[in-house]
Parts: structure tokens; C-alpha cells; sequence
């Protein structure tokens, strides 16, 4: 609309249209209020099962990483402890003193074999107190072993040890790293539902607000309107001023309220260039 056509709009006209819009307002804002509480009452329980059902998700991820950041810094430092115990059996020649009836026996292996065998064979109790003994004195023997190799070597079985330790952590570690990342790839798509529903609630928290100062400024304003439709648009008291002095000017072949603003900004923004 022009400014010919805003002048033709008289002040009584535009001030009834002002209050009734006022009017109108003050009658919808609570029915809109209620659906604002009743969506921020639902979305506000949404976001925060979302947001903890995220921060759970983190926390595991970050205990995972903790774990397997522990088991691979106790790996790695075991690395050059078993390669120092190798070096120095090397030289000793202890790598290759091995027992020749430990090699033929393969006690390790046959406990292995039996330990399979108990699990999953269907056996009376008979038959399992006899593979019970058989283990008991497979394992004897073992350790039997492992105690003469430490009088005899004590650096070969440390070497062992030490080996299946670190092979043991290493696995820790790769197996807490993959279950690392299953936790992180399950919070992708809670740290996405939760941005869209926060989004979401803070809009319906803004709409709110607005709603609410809105109807807290209606029967002022429906008073001042109502006023003015009444006594009129000169200046009729404090906080009345004259509302057609803006409107004389440009009648007279004035600049309008806009345009001198506007001109202001301008001469200002030109002077700033310059200097």
C-alpha cells in the first residue's frame, strides 16, 4: 500500500480495526495458551527420556574407551617385557630346550580335548567322575611342568606368561573397541532425536512467552484504543502524544517518521565511509 493510500485511511477507521484485533487476541490467546502448555507439557518428558537415554549412551561409550585404552596401554607395555625375556633366552639357548616328552605329550592340547569332551558328551556319573580324575591328572602334570621349567628356566616361563597375558589384552582391548563402536553408531540416532525435539520444545517456548506477553498487553491495549476512539488522536495526556502530527507533516508535503529515519541512517553510514 502507498503512502496515498495509508493517508486515505482515516484514524477512526484504523483505530477500530486496531481494536478489534486486540479484542479478537484477548478472546484466542488462552484457548492458543492452553495448546502451548499442553504441547510443552508433552514434548518436555520427550526430551528429557530422550536426553538421558543419550547421556547413558555416552557414558557406556566412554566406559568402553576407558577399558580398552587401559588394556591396550597394559598390552603395549608388556610388548617390550616379553621381547626382552626373548632376547635373553635367545641367548641363552632356552627357545629351544624344550622338553622332547613335553613336545610328544602335548598335555595342554589333551586337557583341551578332555575339557571338550565333558562339555559335550552325555556321560553317566560314572563316566564323568573318570574323565574328571583323567583331567585332574593331566592338569597335575601340567603344572608339574611348569614348576620344573621355572627351577630349570625361570625366564621361559615367565616368557609364556607374559605372552599369554598380553595376547589375553590385546583381544580385551579389540573386543571392547568393537563394542565401542556398536554404542557409538546406537547414539547417532538419539543425539538426532534429541536436537529435533529440543528444537522443537524451544519453539513451543517461545510461541509461549509470546502468547503470554501478548495477553498481558491486551487490556492495555484495548484501553488505549478504546480511548482514543473516544477522546481522540491529539495529545491527550501522558503516554497519549499527538497521533497525527507525523501524519500533517506528510500531508503538507513533508518527509514521513520513516523517511526521516531513513535519511538519518543513510547520512550516517555516508559519514562514517568518509571518515
Amino acid at each position: 500500500m502507498d503512502t496515498e493510500a495509508l493517508l486515505k485511511i482515516g484514524p477512526n477507521e484504523l483505530a477500530s480495526s486496531l481494536l478489534k484485533r486486540r479484542l479478537m487476541l484477548k478472546e484466542s490467546l488462552p484457548g492458543v495458551i492452553r495448546n502451548l502448555e499442553a504441547e510443552e507439557e508433552s514434548l518436555t518428558p520427550k526430551v528429557e527420556r530422550i536426553s538421558e537415554s543419550f547421556e547413558a549412551a555416552n557414558r557406556k561409550v566412554s566406559d568402553l574407551k576407558g577399558k580398552r585404552d587401559s588394556a591396550q596401554v597394559l598390552a603395549n607395555k608388556m610388548i617390550s617385557e616379553v621381547k626382552d625375556i626373548r632376547e635373553r633366552l635367545n641367548s641363552s639357548g632356552g627357545m629351544i630346550s624344550l622338553d622332547p616328552k613335553w613336545k610328544k605329550r602335548k598335555l595342554i592340547e589333551e586337557i583341551e580335548s578332555l575339557e571338550h569332551e565333558i562339555q559335550t558328551s552325555a556321560l553317566d556319573h560314572r563316566s564323568e567322575r573318570k574323565l574328571l580324575e583323567k583331567r585332574r591328572v593331566l592338569i597335575s602334570e601340567n603344572d608339574k611342568w611348569l614348576k620344573d621349567r621355572k627351577e630349570s628356566n625361570p625366564d621361559m616361563l615367565e616368557y609364556i606368561d607374559k605372552s599369554k597375558e598380553m595376547s589375553r589384552l590385546f583381544k580385551k582391548a579389540d573386543k571392547t573397541h568393537s563394542r565401542m563402536l556398536d554404542s557409538v553408531e546406537k547414539a547417532q540416532p538419539l543425539y538426532e532425536k534429541k536436537s529435533s525435539a529440543s528444537e522443537d520444545l524451544r519453539e513451543v517456548k517461545s510461541q509461549l512467552d509470546r502468547a503470554r506477553e501478548l495477553l498481558s498487553q491486551s487490556d492495555k491495549a484495548i484501553g488505549h484504543w478504546e480511548r482514543r476512539l473516544k477522546e481522540g488522536f491529539g495529545e491527550i495526556g501522558p503516554g497519549f502524544k499527538d497521533l497525527l502530527k507525523g501524519s500533517e507533516t506528510v500531508r503538507k508535503g513533508g518527509p514521513s517518521t520513516f523517511s526521516r529515519t531513513s535519511r538519518s541512517k543513510s547520512m550516517k553510514k555516508s559519514r562514517s565511509e568518509e571518515e
